[in-house]
């Protein structure tokens, strides 16, 4: 079987299944519309599109895990940070939606399984973590830095166990391994991926809410400013 550049490809999950979450898919992004169109001000619609843009490029790195199946950087933990959950699972999305129906990166028929795991899941487990970590870590320069790495091992990780599941439901293809030894390739994998990508979304987020905090949704909306080493709390 072919191996596809990215993502689920079709034909690895029943049709039964994925119809399911394609519906899933739906259903979250309905919510995610609603709610980021109550959020939409003059800072979030231009950095929206620059970190669509930047999840889009950084994408393009993969690495095969399985036949028909990769793992690559998301982009989920940098979405959420900068524009929050709901415009950063939109974000996402629409990067996935780009991609297989533009350039065949990921199977049309697996839209809803790959938005499921890597827009829904991905970018809500790492909202939720660094959401927790800015409430309790010490208000320091560092903080967003470490919540940025942390996060996005988890959110990497987690997105990559939606597949697990996704094959054990409705598995249409023999990859010629237990479902044990298939989350452990992606488990293993992934937790590599999520290393490389906490780094790049730290450098990132770090830069940006020293330069323009206001710019930082997760730092503005939790109302915990990362401030200088120099300031006393």
């Amino acid at each position: 079987m072919p191996a596809v550049a990215m993502h689920i490809s079709n034909g690895i999950i029943d049709n039964q299944i994925a119809l399911l979450f394609a519906a899933i898919a739906l259903a979250g992004l309905g919510l995610c519309f609603v709610q980021g169109r109550r959020e939409l001000d003059d800072r979030l619609v231009p950095m929206a599109g620059l970190v669509a843009a930047f999840i889009f490029a950084v994408q393009m790195l993969n690495f095969q895990v399985l036949p028909g199946v990769s793992g690559h950087l998301l982009g989920g933990t940098l979405a959420a940070i900068l524009v929050g959950p709901y415009l950063g699972a939109i974000c996402v999305s629409i990067v996935l939606v780009v991609q297989a129906l533009i350039f065949s990166d990921g199977g049309v028929t697996a839209l809803g399984l790959n938005i499921t795991n890597m827009a829904l899941l991905g970018t809500a487990a790492g909202y939720l973590l660094v959401a927790t970590l800015l409430r309790v870590l010490p208000r320091r320069t560092w903080t967003l830095t470490v919540a940025a790495v942390i996060a996005s091992v988890v959110s990497v990780t987690v997105a990559s166990q939606g597949f697990v599941l996704q094959y054990y439901l409705g598995g249409a293809v023999d990859v010629g391994r237990s479902l044990g030894a298939i989350s452990a390739a992606m488990a293993g994998t992934h937790l590599l991926i999520g290393l490389g990508e906490g780094v790049i979304t730290a450098l990132t987020v770090t830069y940006v809410a020293k330069v323009r905090p206001d710019l930082v949704y997760a730092v503005r909306n939790l109302k915990r400013p990362v401030v200088s080493e120099a300031v006393t709390v």
